[in-house]
């Protein structure tokens, strides 16, 4: 496995380094993009001081978002009388939730800059997700799409089988952990990102299930990103 550097980027040997562009496609469900998240003393999509991203992947072709359980949401979930299980083609392993990652784009700058965020783009997770059951209520949490940029991850609701929501704000990625992206064959990898509820999310389960106990903020796990990004 190796980091990325201004000097090497595996990537452009690939022949998927984009240099000067200023953010790659997101979703149109998504309201709340990547450069909106900027904070307002650096650079901007619209500034014309936007440094050339690192690289860039224009389409991702596979992988996996894998998250690492935290043992205080799986003891949250004891408590609650919740019991989780895989939906779809997602897997439980070793402690770890994998979903598929179905389709996407990412850009990524070099940290040390100035400009944020400095992970942008948007990968799509259909045909997979979480259930979480208790008694004869499940809710389904799946069809996930990860939006780095604004650290939001957002998913289809539904309840015992009923749409609930679509494309609702989750889960809340905290990056102040997240380590160098590095490469591994074709894929692309970005670990240490902290997975959170999120308000809407934790409003939303405490209604359906009849508590007051999920609270905002609730750390999930560690999120693991592997997408790989030449076939």
């Amino acid at each position: 496995m190796r980091k990325f550097s201004t000097a090497s980027i595996s990537l452009a040997a690939a022949g998927l380094l984009v240099v000067g562009i200023a953010g790659v496609g997101a979703s149109a469900a998504n309201a709340d993009t990547a450069t909106n998240a900027a904070p307002a003393h650096v650079a901007t999509a619209t500034s014309t001081k936007i440094p050339g991203p690192l690289a860039a992947v224009p389409e991702v072709f596979g992988g996996n978002t894998g998250v690492a359980l935290d043992s205080g949401f799986t003891d949250a979930l004891t408590t609650l009388g919740l019991t989780p299980s895989t939906y779809g083609t997602a897997t439980l392993t070793d402690g770890s939730l994998h979903f598929p990652i179905t389709g996407g784009s990412v850009a990524y700058w070099d940290p040390k800059a100035k400009y944020r965020p400095y992970v942008q783009g948007i990968l799509e997770h259909d045909g997979s997700g979480l259930n979480l059951t208790a008694g004869d209520t499940t809710v389904t949490l799946s069809n996930f799409t990860v939006n780095p940029g604004n650290s939001k991850l957002y998913g289809d609701v539904s309840v015992n089988g009923q749409v609930a929501a679509t494309q609702a704000y989750i889960f809340e990625l905290h990056g102040k952990t997240l380590k160098p992206l590095s490469m591994d064959g074709n894929n692309a990898i970005l670990t240490g990102t902290t997975v959170h509820i999120s308000a809407d999310a934790a409003g939303l389960l405490n209604q359906t299930f009849k508590t007051d106990a999920v609270k905002e903020g609730l750390l999930v796990g560690v999120a693991t990103i592997t997408a790989q990004v030449a076939k």
